[in-house]
């Protein structure tokens, strides 16, 4: 009995001791600031993004893996990307507040430009190497309401830039003439366990965004789960 329950303390002990990995993910999130979106919708992606980062499930299943690495940035016209968070690991609840507040008063760049969704993907791509080695997962987070409409096509990018072990996903804002939910679905969704996720107009952004958000941190086990898939968040203390 002795032997069994020094045997039991040591795998515990193993358990207790083993590391969550340094960098389960790196995530960009690249977000449509293109001429088909007005200030008004601007500002309820911008709000919408801090409050789907700082929900209390979202935050849960960040610390849960030891947390992530972040960065973000706009997009529009050909030439027409700036960065909003460079490299960030969000490991804390003050610093996912941070990184929410950042986005969520960041300016605008533009609002002039057309929709080349084919350059921001390959802006992603090079911006992905610049995130710190050895993460077991890479993902890229489009958010768009329209149809390419400026430049090379994303299965150009996906030609043409390194998108070896990345995965993309997408976030379509439904409301838009054309329908940019199948152009999604055919052209942006990319890699291992991709999937499309739905806002139903820029009022839904945010709850779309939370289920996103949960999904790409959580990993393979929900990325073939229905959009609506709940996750019970439990209380989280502050620090």
């Amino acid at each position: 009995m002795i032997r069994r329950l020094a045997a039991g303390l040591t795998m515990l002990s193993l358990v207790f001791a083993t590391p969550v990995s340094a960098c389960p993910l790196a995530l960009v999130l690249a977000l449509d600031v293109s001429s088909s979106v007005d200030d008004g919708e601007h500002r309820l992606q911008s709000e919408g993004l801090a409050r789907a980062l700082t929900d209390p499930a979202v935050i849960e299943s960040i610390l849960s893996q030891g947390g992530i690495w972040l960065a973000a940035f706009e997009w529009s016209g050909r030439r027409n990307q700036r960065i909003l968070i460079d490299w960030t690991h969000l490991n804390s609840l003050r610093v996912i507040g941070q990184a929410a507040a950042r986005l969520r008063d960041a300016p605008r760049s533009t609002n002039e430009f057309p929709t080349a969704l084919g350059y921001a993907l390959g802006f992603a791509s090079v911006y992905l190497k610049k995130s710190p080695p050895g993460c077991l997962r890479r993902v890229i987070d489009v958010a768009g309401d329209g149809v390419n409409n400026e430049g090379f096509a994303p299965s150009n990018a996906y030609n043409a830039f390194d998108f070896r072990d990345v995965t993309v996903n997408g976030l379509v804002i439904k409301g838009a003439d054309p329908d940019p939910e199948s152009f999604y679905r055919e052209q942006v969704q990319y890699g291992p366990g991709s999937f499309i996720e739905i806002a139903h107009g820029y009022e839904d952004y945010a709850e779309a965004m939370r289920r996103k958000l949960i999904r790409e941190v959580l990993g393979a086990s929900l990325a073939e789960a229905p959009s609506d898939t709940s996750f019970s968040a439990t209380k989280i203390s502050s620090e």
